[in-house]
C-alpha cells in the first residue's frame, strides 16, 4: 500500500519568506526604542543583514547590531568628509568606479600597488568612507557592492600591514555584514600568497566564499568575470575593452556632490560647514580592502 507524502509546508519559499520577516519583526522588538541615526540606519533591510550574518539567530544578531550601534556613535563613519580623506585618495588606490556590474551593483575598485601613506587610521577612515559612499549610491534594493582589486604594481613594500589589514577585516565584518556580494583579485603575485595565508584564516567562512582569485590566462576564472561585468564597461586592467584613468580633481568634485547628498540623507545638512572647501561635511550611508566586507 502506498503512502502519500505530506508536503513540509515549512519547506515552501512562501512560508520561508515569511518566517524570515518574523524574524526581523523579533529583531526589531528585542532592539527596543530607536531614535535619531540609530532609527535611521535599523531599516528592515539593515535587520535582515544582521540576521543572515548570523544564520537567523535574533539574540546574536542583536548583539551584533547593538555593537555596531555602538561603534557607529563613537566612530561616527557617516560625518567623515572627503577633505578628511581625500590625501589618502590621491593616487586612486581606493575609488568607486564609474560603471556598475550586471546586478546593478556599485563597484569599488581597489588598487593596492599605489598605496600611498603609511597611516594605519588613515587607511581605514578612507574605506570606510568610500564604504559609505557606495551604500549611498546603491540602486533601489541594492544592498551589496562588488569589489574589483588590480595587483598591477603590488610589492611587499606597498601592502599594508598585516596589523592594519586585520584592523580592517574586523570593521568590514562586524559592522558592514553582508555588504560585500564579491571581491575579485585579479592576477596577484605569487608573493602576495605569504600575505593571503596571513589574513585568511581572519576571514568569517561567509566572506571567505566571496573572494575570488581571477588569472587572466584561466579561462574558468575570466569567464566568472564575465558573468558579473560586461566587457565593454570592464577597465583593461581586469581583461576588459574600457580605459581606467583617476583623477584626483574630478573624483573629489563627485565626492563633494555626494557629501551634500549624503548630509541630506543622515539629515546633517545644518551642521556647520568650512566655506574654503565649498561643501558641507556629510554623513555617508550605510564596508577597504576596497571587505572583503562580510
Amino acid at each position: 500500500m502506498m503512502f502519500l507524502r505530506r508536503k513540509n509546508p515549512q519547506n515552501h519559499p512562501e512560508n520561508d519568506s515569511l518566517q524570515k520577516d518574523e524574524k526581523v519583526s523579533e529583531l526589531r522588538a528585542e532592539l527596543g526604542p530607536l531614535s535619531g541615526r540609530s532609527l535611521k540606519y535599523c531599516t528592515d533591510g539593515c535587520l535582515r543583514r544582521y540576521l543572515v550574518a548570523r544564520n537567523w539567530n535574533v539574540e546574536k544578531s542583536k548583539k551584533m547590531l547593538e555593537e555596531s550601534l555602538k561603534w557607529r556613535s563613537t566612530y561616527k563613519p557617516e560625518e567623515i568628509r572627503w577633505p578628511e580623506v581625500a590625501h589618502e585618495g590621491e593616487t586612486g588606490k581606493v575609488s568607486r568606479a564609474d560603471f556598475h556590474d550586471r546586478f546593478g551593483r556599485t563597484v569599488l575598485i581597489m588598487r593596492p600597488g599605489k598605496q600611498n601613506t603609511k597611516s594605519a587610521e588613515g587607511n581605514i577612515r578612507h574605506l570606510v568612507y568610500l564604504i559609505e559612499n557606495s551604500i549611498l549610491n546603491l540602486a533601489e534594493g541594492q544592498e551589496s557592492m562588488s569589489w574589483l582589486i588590480d595587483f598591477t604594481g603590488w610589492t611587499l613594500r606597498t601592502q599594508v600591514p598585516v596589523r592594519t589589514a586585520l584592523d580592517i577585516i574586523n570593521v568590514l565584518q562586524s559592522h558592514y555584514p553582508e555588504r560585500l556580494a564579491v571581491a575579485f583579485l585579479y592576477n596577484p603575485p605569487r608573493i602576495f600568497e605569504a600575505f593571503w595565508k596571513a589574513i585568511k584564516y581572519f576571514l568569517d567562512p561567509k566572506t571567505f566564499e566571496k573572494v575570488k582569485f581571477v588569472y587572466p590566462k584561466n579561462k574558468d576564472s575570466v569567464e566568472l568575470m564575465s558573468t558579473f561585468f560586461d566587457v565593454d564597461n570592464l577597465p583593461s586592467e581586469f581583461g576588459g575593452k574600457a580605459t581606467l584613468k583617476y583623477d584626483h580633481e574630478e573624483f573629489s568634485r563627485m565626492m563633494a556632490e555626494d557629501d551634500v547628498k549624503t548630509a541630506k540623507f543622515w539629515a546633517l545638512d545644518d551642521k556647520p560647514h568650512n566655506p574654503s572647501n565649498g561643501h558641507v561635511g556629510v554623513e555617508a550611508s550605510p564596508i577597504l580592502i576596497a571587505s572583503p566586507a562580510s
